[in-house]
């Protein structure tokens, strides 16, 4: 089964967030099932070295505004197609914003162009290699089963994804002409949306399957609080609709072997961690002291919950915690967390910004982790956390709600609690969460309990390459059997 996977970002090339880790990993799960699966990005700056040793499949001499090219190459275990486009992607600043920090104005043509070469791989193949199934994935794919819908074509059907609903891609209406899209698609039951070009309904309204990365998350797309405005698109199309878990990279996030750990461990040696400890205490001027350290790695913004925890940081510093925070988003909330650090000096440590290798530290240095999101797809900090023996303290949302396992008393009777969740979802709650997880950690056996369980949690893309296929399998013909002469 031919596989084409088509996105906007992937690691460990180019990443803004969990979207590129799912992009990285999922295809070597599935070629471990048996599949020949290629990803498509946009050949960005950064990876244009790898354009440079590829081979070219296939070439346009005018998408949308200028010539390109499809480049084959392989790098870090995936086949990459590669779509050079100058004109649309050799720029500074950010995959999606401007130096200045805000969208390209082009947006809709630099995806839009993802999109369109997408669908000619699926209409004609590149090289001699045509996929079964194509794999669109979030907005920025939303219009490839668009472009599939030539007369006389014959097509192969899309999976379209939905990472995170509150990114749709709205775009004006009379960009119609500009990005070659049919007017008869222009409707309630198509691309339109509330008068505009909405990429991601389009990708929901004309796909043959829709998957989304947990199964709370697809209950929840289903309801007007989560389904932003999208909602009853999703509910006539509920027998498509499924939420396949995702997972992690097991080899890449391993505390046995990272090596951004200054110490890295077991489940049997997790003594180790205190060195990890120490190094975040000095790089975010924490002092140290016997209360758990909880860490926050995340974008700061209103969905991740970030202004709750603001609330609960004077009783979570008063009862021995401390913070260190990671991370980058909102200046409101950047300024704040900075103010915070400065008023509970030792207590509470801010460094604003990205920095992968950093991460992998505040993961296996750590105590517990804080993730109070008001809705989370499925997320994969989580499962980071587990997987490092750092107990997640999460919102009972989405995939927080899937992955996570209250260390209330029967979860603890049962000997299967891996973190504390909360609901619902406000600063008092998360407080006391706060509160329950400080009371855990001054009970040492039972909190190693908790993190040599969390350690053994399953948190690999095994389970779910196995659905993924099963999803693209039922959208094939069925295949003829072969009788035995």
């Amino acid at each position: 089964m031919n596989t084409l996977f088509v996105a906007s970002e992937c690691a460990p090339f180019v990443k803004t967030g969990g979207l590129a880790d799912v992009i990285g990993a999922v295809p070597k799960a599935l070629a471990s099932e048996g599949l020949s699966v290629k990803v498509m990005l946009p050949a960005y700056p950064a990876l244009q070295a790898l354009a440079e040793r590829g081979t070219s499949v296939a070439r346009f001499a005018d998408l949308f505004g200028g010539p390109a090219e499809l480049i084959e190459t392989s790098a870090e275990g995936l086949t990459l197609l590669l779509l050079v486009a100058p004109h649309l992607y050799d720029r500074e600043g950010s995959i999606y914003l401007t130096p200045a920090g805000v969208d390209w104005p082009d947006n809709d043509l630099r995806f839009a162009a993802l999109s369109y070469v997408g669908a000619q791989i699926g209409l004609e193949g590149a090289a001699g290699w045509r996929p079964d199934i194509i794999h669109a994935h979030d907005w920025q794919a939303g219009l490839l089963p668009a472009y599939l819908q030539q007369p006389g074509l014959p097509a192969p059907p899309v999976v379209m994804t939905i990472h995170n609903i509150a990114f749709q891609g709205i775009f004006d209406a009379s960009r119609l002409h500009a990005l070659r899209l049919d007017p008869a698609l222009f409707t309630q039951d198509g691309i339109e949306y509330f008068g505009k070009i909405s990429f991601l309904k389009a990708g929901l309204a004309l796909a043959q399957a829709i998957t989304t990365v947990s199964p709370s998350y697809a209950a929840e797309l289903l309801t007007p609080e989560f389904g932003m405005g999208l909602q009853g698109l999703l509910q006539a199309r509920r027998a498509q609709l499924s939420g396949i878990l995702n997972g992690i990279d097991t080899d890449v996030w391993n505390p046995e072997t990272d090596p951004d750990l200054i110490a890295p461990y077991s489940a049997r040696s997790l003594k180790k961690k205190a060195r990890n400890k120490a190094e975040i205490e000095a790089r975010f001027g924490l002092t140290p002291s016997n209360g758990p350290l909880f860490c926050v790695v995340s974008r700061l913004t209103a969905q991740k919950g970030l202004d709750m925890l603001l609330d609960c940081l004077p009783d979570l510093v008063a009862q021995g915690g401390r913070l260190a925070l990671l991370g980058t988003g909102d200046k409101a909330l950047e300024s704040a967390y900075i103010a915070a650090s400065n008023h509970h000096s030792g207590a509470v440590g801010v460094i604003i910004g990205y920095d992968e290798p950093l991460s992998h530290l505040l993961q296996g240095g750590s105590d517990a982790i804080l993730i109070p999101s008001r809705f989370e797809p499925c997320g994969l900090t989580q499962l980071y956390a587990l997987r490092y023996g750092t107990i997640p303290v999460v919102a009972r949302t989405g995939g927080l709600a899937d992955t996570i396992i209250d260390a209330n008393a029967a979860g603890l009777a049962a000997d299967c609690a891996t973190g504390f969740q909360f609901a619902p979802i406000n600063a008092t709650m998360l407080g006391q969460a706060i509160t329950r997880t400080i009371e855990t950690y001054q009970q040492p056996r039972i909190w190693a309990g908790l993190q040599r369980r969390a350690m053994r949690h399953p948190v690999g893309w095994a389970h779910s390459a196995q659905a993924y296929r099963a999803v693209y399998a039922g959208l094939l013909p069925p295949q003829p059997v072969q009788s035995t002469p």
